[in-house]
C-alpha cells in the first residue's frame, strides 16, 4: 500500500514540475486559435485580432524601382509564413503597390513583381502556393497622398491581407 502512495505522490510531483516549466500559458494551451509562431512567446497570433503582430505588421516596403525583399522585412515574412504553415486552411492575398512616379503599366508590373517576391519567399519558407494569391494595384491605391520622398517610400510596398 505504501508503494502505491509513493508512486501516486511521485506522479503528482512530476506533473507539477512539468507544468511549472511550461513556456505556454496554461490558459491558452487548448484554445485552438491557431497560435502559430507566437505560441512559445505568449503573443496572440491571430491575423484578425488588432493586438496581434500578424495584424499590425502586414507590409513589406521596397527601395525605389526594386522588387527585392529587403533583409529588414525578412522577419515579417517569416512570422506570416510560420502562421500560414501552421494554419493550412488560411489563405492570403499579397497586394503589390508602387509610388506615383512612372507610368501606370510600368507600376502595375512592378507591383506584381513585388507581390510575387513576397509570395516566393513565403513558399520557400514552407507555405503552400495554393494559400497565396498575388495582385498588383500599381500606383492606384497609395497609402500616403503627398509627393515627398517619405510619401513615395510609404507607397512602395506589398501588403499581406488575410482572407476570411
Amino acid at each position: 500500500m505504501s508503494s502505491r502512495i509513493t508512486k501516486t505522490l511521485s506522479v503528482a510531483a512530476l506533473t507539477a514540475a512539468l507544468a511549472a516549466c511550461s513556456s505556454v500559458p496554461l490558459d491558452q494551451a487548448g484554445s485552438g486559435s491557431g497560435t502559430g509562431a507566437g505560441a512559445s512567446t505568449g503573443m496572440v497570433m491571430d491575423p484578425f485580432n488588432p493586438q496581434s503582430p500578424l495584424a499590425q505588421q502586414r507590409s513589406v516596403y521596397f527601395e525605389f524601382d526594386s522588387y527585392v525583399v529587403p533583409e529588414q522585412y525578412r522577419n515579417v515574412v517569416e512570422m506570416h509564413s510560420s502562421y500560414l504553415t501552421a494554419n493550412g486552411q488560411q489563405r492570403i492575398r499579397v497586394e503589390g503597390h508602387a509610388d506615383a512616379r512612372g507610368g501606370s503599366e510600368y507600376n502595375l508590373a512592378l507591383g506584381q513583381r513585388r507581390s510575387e517576391a513576397v509570395a516566393r519567399m513565403m513558399t520557400l519558407m514552407g507555405v503552400r502556393a495554393d494559400q497565396i494569391e498575388t495582385i498588383s494595384f500599381g500606383k492606384e491605391r497609395p497609402k500616403a497622398m503627398g509627393n515627398t520622398e517619405a510619401d513615395y517610400a510609404e507607397n512602395r510596398r506589398a501588403d499581406i491581407n488575410y482572407q476570411r
